[in-house]
């Protein structure tokens, strides 16, 4: 029997949190710069109630405090950023982590509790970024050095308004993100590459993730190790952009115990390294059509190799479209599409057909994001409205389904730390369907230093998914000089 189920969840909250990019400064010629510094401060305030975990609601509050201070400037065929970070938790709930295995941590307070050794008030100080850039062309070839935060599928800044809100919100950070909605937030320790044409870009990069996400200390690197090589082009005078892209994934944290649907016995027993290849297409399109503008879209991935002792043999695709009324004075643009990946059916056949998402940034694509894209069917309608200057209103209604029943509901966006696997899940039980999402957001830019994002959802789910309230507020103020 379906039972209603209440998930509500208000954020007050600058887009800047969950999709800024690096702080990289501008290259408009081979000449130097002064020195340029750069501070951003989020504060958020969270309140949670979660449901049908414990014998007794689960209610808490907790505050969370993301200070980042960065140092840059260009010389000549160089530029060079430092950024340091100040990240803290206060008023963790210290009973938000059920004794049931079953139900694990109730909500974002119990897994910060958890991921900072059972500590309610974590503080710490990270290097976030600190790399040197060599350009070889003013604005196009170019190789990076250092620790940087990376941004999978959002290699080029396409002119076109449409392109570069369908690029930042519905293909990068798919497989590869900084987690910028965690107080951690992620960085990479490696090196990156650029060749550029006048349509074509080719990106290459290979590093190691480091801690952070729920875990307020960013600074070590863990035991994991990417590698990225992504082809993009514009087609049809730049009204379209496709990507070719590979990405190989190795975690040698053998002493974890993985998150798969095989037994805790099997589980156990399984301490080879994990070692995938994933290869996939993309293609996005903003077409005029009259005065208005009809917008397509495509992703889709393979993936093999192994996962510890089994075989790995996964995938998924994602197909969207839609139309936006460029003739009407606020553009109301109405969009739909589904995603679908595979999930294991069979926990004992010596191969795990699971999608992996590898290293993401899941609330991008899960803006309430007690879910992820693995074992998952989504389809979405949704409508975007410019209803005035600077005022933007977004709303989704989703339909979230397991694609393999007898598999797990997955939850989280990858390694954060050498002592937590990273993806979390519970048995789907059998049941295909697990929940309807609604959500609607506006978000209002006070000027450039300063905006706000009032976000408010509310989900049906089947009984076996623990119900909760979620209300977050957040302030975002970014200074430079």
């Amino acid at each position: 029997m379906v039972r209603s189920t209440l998930l509500r969840c208000l954020l007050l909250l600058s887009p800047l949190a969950v999709h800024a990019q690096s702080v990289s400064p501008a290259v408009p010629s081979a000449t130097s710069s002064p020195v340029t510094l750069t501070a951003t401060v989020r504060e958020r305030t969270n309140a949670t109630q979660w449901f049908a975990a414990t014998p007794h609601d689960e209610v808490y509050g907790h505050q969370d405090s993301l200070l980042r201070l960065g140092l840059q400037q260009r010389l000549r065929h160089f530029d060079y950023l430092v950024e340091l970070s100040q990240s803290a938790e206060l008023f963790l709930p210290n009973d938000a982590v059920s004794a049931v295995a079953a139900q694990g941590q109730l909500g974002l307070g119990g897994t910060y509790y958890a991921a900072n050794n059972n500590n309610q008030e974590p503080v710490a100080a990270s290097f976030r970024q600190g790399f040197v850039r060599y350009h070889f062309q003013p604005d196009g070839d170019a190789v990076r050095l250092g620790r940087f935060e990376f941004f999978e599928g959002q290699e080029t800044t396409p002119a076109n308004k449409t392109l570069a809100w369908l690029q930042t919100n519905r293909i990068a950070q798919r497989l590869v993100g900084n987690f910028g909605f965690s107080n951690g937030q992620r960085s990479f320790d490696g090196v990156d590459g650029k060749l550029r044409g006048a349509n074509w870009d080719v990106t290459a990069m290979a590093g190691r993730p480091t801690q952070g996400v729920y875990n307020m200390n960013a600074n070590p690197e863990l035991n994991v190790d990417i590698q990225y090589l992504g082809y993009t082009r514009y087609l049809a005078a730049k009204h379209v952009l496709v990507r070719g892209f590979a990405l190989g994934y190795h975690d040698g944290r053998t002493g974890l115990t993985k998150t798969d649907n095989r037994t805790a016995a099997a589980r156990a027993l399984d301490h080879k390294n994990i070692r995938i290849g994933t290869y996939g297409a993309d293609a996005i399109a903003a077409l005029p059509v009259g005065k208005n503008t009809v917008d397509l879209l495509f992703w889709g991935v393979l993936q093999n190799d192994n996962w510890g002792l089994l075989d790995q043999r996964s995938g998924g695709f994602a197909v969207e479209g839609g139309l936006r009324f460029d003739h009407v004075r606020t553009q109301p643009w109405i969009r739909g599409g589904a995603l679908r990946t595979t999930g294991d059916s069979n926990n004992t056949d010596g191969t795990h057909n699971t999608f992996f998402q590898v290293l993401p940034t899941p609330r991008v694509y899960a803006r309430f994001p007690y879910f992820n894209q693995m074992n998952s069917k989504d389809e979405f309608v949704q409508l975007i409205d410019h209803a005035a200057k600077s005022l933007d209103i977004r709303t989704d209604l989703h339909f979230l389904q397991l694609t393999a029943p007898t598999d797990f509901w997955y939850s989280g966006g990858g390694a954060y730390d050498n002592r937590a696997f990273g993806f979390m899940g519970k048995p789907g039980n059998n049941h295909g369907s697990f929940s309807s999402l609604y959500d609607i957001s506006a978000d209002y830019a006070i000027n450039k230093q300063l905006s706000f994002t009032a976000y408010y959802a509310r989900s049906l789910a089947r009984p076996w998914w623990p119900r909760s309230t979620h209300a977050i507020a957040t302030r975002n103020t970014a200074i430079s000089s």
